[in-house]
């Protein structure tokens, strides 16, 4: 196994850096210094293993923690083949201090061993304040203790061009009807497919991104079906129908031009972000982790550089009422209990933990932070305040990725036309998945 490895060496004019950050909880106006438990000469060594080669959010918030605890060194390791390195990493000698866990890895057996070797972050002995994350971010352990930080969320909509939307006097569509109108007036102006995206089987991917949502709502309204849905029985394709019949009506209607998506864009990811930069693109549906891209690829882009513009985050307004936000947890960080330095292996997770210091990592990912507070990066600003009855978080459903390869392969099929929505919902269990 070849490992890549960066390494962060503190230097004493990170002192400098030194911030006010809020506590969690805190109200924004109110400006809460961390306070360090231990003496600022405390010396220490601590290893953090992840899956990120690149983990720039990572060496920003090690520099700040620097600015508290100078006379330290922090190194960061990115592991090739995460899912079976990590547990030979936590076996070995030279076991690391803090690691990535990822969402799937929980209720896996293959990783008990790992989660049981956490420290339990909600001991309050460890003075880990958790208030200022959102709840449907925590993963609770069956018996309610919390082992694992998430770092970043991520959720799936639609990038908008703010800038269109101006110039053409319209507000972002709240509902499926409004969706509707926006794109008969969007295509009166012009552009021939209001919105975009990868025509892929992948989860960024246009059916995905639009109508998977709206099934995750479909199983939290009747959790009944979860065991036959992960059992692959074919009758619980039943609660596919209300997604894939939206998803079909959108492809209809002419809000999406499919034939020109697979024309135009090449991929789920780079090629997503360059199209949506060359300006003409309303809105294009994508995933969060697609947005995290968005902001290294600007200067990438020479549409964007020449005429930068405006662009948020939406949900995609696939129902009736609104649209469903599924609020996701892409990371997460756990401490080892075994650490041979667990004082300042906890003092930083401590210090991690506020709605500032988490918020700055998701900004400088560009991904969601899992707090309560939006705000430092107003990409994500129409996130605030989101509906809880159309909110979907990690405790509402259990969807085996077995299940969600079904429906991501439907949605796909049906979009391009090889099924019909009946053929579908009739083949669940069954449909070709690669």
């Amino acid at each position: 196994m070849k490992n890549r490895i960066k390494t962060i060496v503190s230097m004493a004019l990170v002192a400098m850096l030194v911030m006010g950050v809020m506590g969690c909880g805190q109200d924004k106006s109110v400006v809460k210094e961390f306070s360090p438990k231990y003496s600022p000469d405390t010396e220490y060594k601590l290893s953090v293993v992840g899956t990120y080669s690149n983990f720039e959010s990572l060496d920003n918030a090690i520099e700040r923690f620097y600015a508290h605890y100078p006379k330290g060194e922090i190194t960061y390791t990115c592991l090739d083949d995460y899912g079976n390195a990590i547990l030979n990493a936590l076996a070995g000698d030279e076991a690391p201090d803090i690691f990535v866990a990822q969402p799937w890895m929980i209720g896996n057996e293959k990783y008990d061993s790992m989660f049981e070797g956490a420290e339990v972050l909600s001991d309050s002995e460890l003075e880990i304040n958790l208030d200022c994350l959102r709840p449907g971010v925590t993963l609770d352990m069956e018996n309610g203790e919390i082992v694992a930080l998430p770092i970043f969320a991520t959720s799936y909509g639609m990038l908008v061009n703010m800038d269109i939307f101006e110039k053409e006097g319209l507000e972002v569509p709240k509902n499926f009807e409004e969706l509707k109108k926006v794109c008969d007036k969007l295509k009166a102006a012009g552009y021939e497919s209001p919105v975009m995206g990868s025509n892929t089987t992948t989860t960024p991917g246009i059916g995905y991104s639009f109508a998977y949502p709206m099934f995750a709502n479909t199983v939290k309204g009747d959790r009944s079906v979860e065991g036959d849905l992960n059992n692959l029985e074919p009758s619980a394709g039943e609660a596919m129908r209300p997604a894939l019949s939206r998803l079909k009506e959108f492809v209809d209607y002419g809000c999406i031009d499919v034939a020109k998506c697979s024309a135009e864009i090449e991929n789920d990811y780079d090629a997503v972000i360059l199209r949506f930069f060359e300006g003409d693109v309303p809105m294009m549906l994508c995933s969060g982790d697609v947005v995290s891209g968005t902001k290294k690829r600007e200067s990438k882009s020479e549409a964007f550089s020449a005429n930068p513009f405006k662009y948020d985050f939406y949900v995609a307004p696939s129902g009736d009422k609104g649209g469903y936000y599924m609020d996701s947890v892409s990371i997460l960080f756990c401490a080892n209990k075994n650490s041979k330095n667990l004082d300042m292996t906890n003092e930083f997770m401590r210090f991690l933990t506020s709605k500032v210091e988490l918020g700055l990592m998701a900004e400088k990912k560009r991904l969601i932070t899992p707090t309560k507070d939006y705000s430092l990066d107003e990409v994500y600003a129409s996130l605030s305040g989101f509906p809880e009855d159309r909110t979907i978080n990690v405790r509402d459903i259990e969807i085996l990725d077995t299940a969600v390869k079904q429906f991501r392969a439907a949605a796909y099929a049906v979009i391009n036309g090889t099924m019909t929505v009946d053929e579908a919902v009739a083949n669940y269990g069954s449909i070709h998945t690669d």
